[in-house]
């Protein structure tokens, strides 16, 4: 295990405030003051972090390398909480992060808290490192690559016919493409994880989504 992901490890237990909390905070402390991390990239979920480790790679970067830990904040509503331990108030590391558009309150709400400006707009959070997905990572990739792609991928990870038969059930029967696509990808634990990849390998790197662009440009350059 490398220092970021120990570091991404001791911060969610840190963060989740159990009895583990005080040797987890000890840890993170210790990886913040001695190894070259610089950076924590804060995002909802699991399937956020695999998305952008992914893209990473497509552009020949390691971000455990460049000392940049993609933290999973395990639902929006922590982000004060981590902000709290990682921010200005806490180990002052440098901070980003992306969130869904249902989100955004939270996060703007949050980094004012955490003394990162007032009155934070879409427009006013980007410039911190933080960005807002038009809808959510899922919505994101589909748009960008298209529903015939992304049904192309879906049959080349052997899901098309239980993407078929999901399609038939009656909540879903009228609903777009599009819809039927981002709600088939929550309806296993992990499948969200699996199409991160791989839509993020499937896209040309001209046609990435503008949240998840902008957002691994402004860790390279912070």
């Amino acid at each position: 295990m490398d220092a970021t992901e120990r570091f991404r490890t001791a911060v969610v237990e840190w963060a989740a405030g159990g009895t583990g909390a005080p040797a987890a905070a000890e840890v993170a402390h210790e990886l913040a003051a001695g190894t070259s991390l610089r950076t924590a990239v804060l995002v909802e979920g699991v399937s956020d972090r695999v998305a952008l480790e992914a893209l990473a790679a497509r552009h020949g970067r390691d971000l455990g390398a460049e000392g940049i830990a993609v933290v999973p904040l395990g639902g929006a509503t922590s982000i004060g909480r981590f902000l709290d331990l990682l921010g200005p108030q806490g180990l002052g590391i440098g901070l980003a992060g992306l969130c869904d558009a249902g989100e955004e309150s939270h996060f703007s709400r949050a980094l004012e808290r955490a003394g990162l400006g007032g009155g934070l707009s879409r427009a006013d959070m980007e410039p911190l490192g933080f960005y807002v997905c038009v809808a959510d990572l899922e919505e994101e990739l589909i748009r960008s690559l298209g529903t015939t792609s992304v049904q192309q991928v879906i049959d080349a990870q052997g899901d098309l016919r239980a993407f078929r038969i999901f399609q038939k059930q009656p909540a879903q029967r009228e609903r777009m493409v599009e819809h039927q696509l981002r709600r088939f990808m929550g309806t296993i634990s992990g499948r969200k994880s699996q199409y991160a990849r791989s839509l993020i390998d499937a896209l040309e790197l001209t046609g990435i989504p503008r949240p998840l662009d902008r957002l691994l440009a402004h860790v390279s350059a912070s």
